[in-house]
């Protein structure tokens, strides 16, 4: 009995430490909320962009098959833009545009921009199943509506929201 005694106050000392030990987690509670908010049909279809854009964490494949740089905007990074797919449909897995930061060793993919020009319609496309996504009317002084999701580097103020603090400014 004496020699399995020593085991258990390991595992009990070893819980101590790990649960009284300083997390380095970061949330706030308006990311939280953010995420908790959508649907499980729009999380769903969230997910259906991330498979499709993964690949375009290499960023010569994002080149080959026609993204081009636009502009630097800040809080949205590098916006690289696939003419061949702006149109009038909303398509959840080919976003027209896509945002990278540059990391040192290369762009890191941030998030995707769905846009849809304002000729097609007068109100703001449908989108991501429910209420919350943000299109914006005349984009960057575009005559186009946008659409951007925060999709690889999660935003504090929302899934959807047009800027997100956590992308540092790199533009000139």
């Amino acid at each position: 009995m004496k020699s399995f005694l020593p085991f258990p106050m390991f595992i009990a000392i070893c819980c101590l430490l790990v649960g009284g030990a300083p997390s380095t987690t970061i949330t706030t509670a308006a990311a939280t909320t953010a995420v908790d908010n959508l649907s499980p049909e729009t999380n769903r279809e969230l997910g259906r962009a991330r498979n499709a854009t993964a690949r375009y964490h290499d960023f010569d494949r994002a080149a080959a098959d026609g993204y081009e740089f636009l502009a630097c905007v800040q809080g949205e990074g590098f916006e690289y833009v696939n003419w061949a797919l702006v149109d009038c449909n909303f398509d959840v897995e080919q976003p027209e545009a896509l945002h990278y930061i540059d990391e040192g060793n290369g762009l890191q993919l941030v998030g995707v921009e769905y846009v849809v020009p304002t000729v097609c319609t007068a109100t703001a496309p449908e989108g991501f199943t429910g209420e919350n996504d943000e299109w914006e009317f005349m984009a960057e002084g575009l005559p186009i509506w946008s659409l951007r999701a925060a999709i690889w580097l999660p935003n504090p103020d929302g899934m959807f929201a047009e800027h997100n603090p956590r992308i540092p400014d790199q533009c000139p």
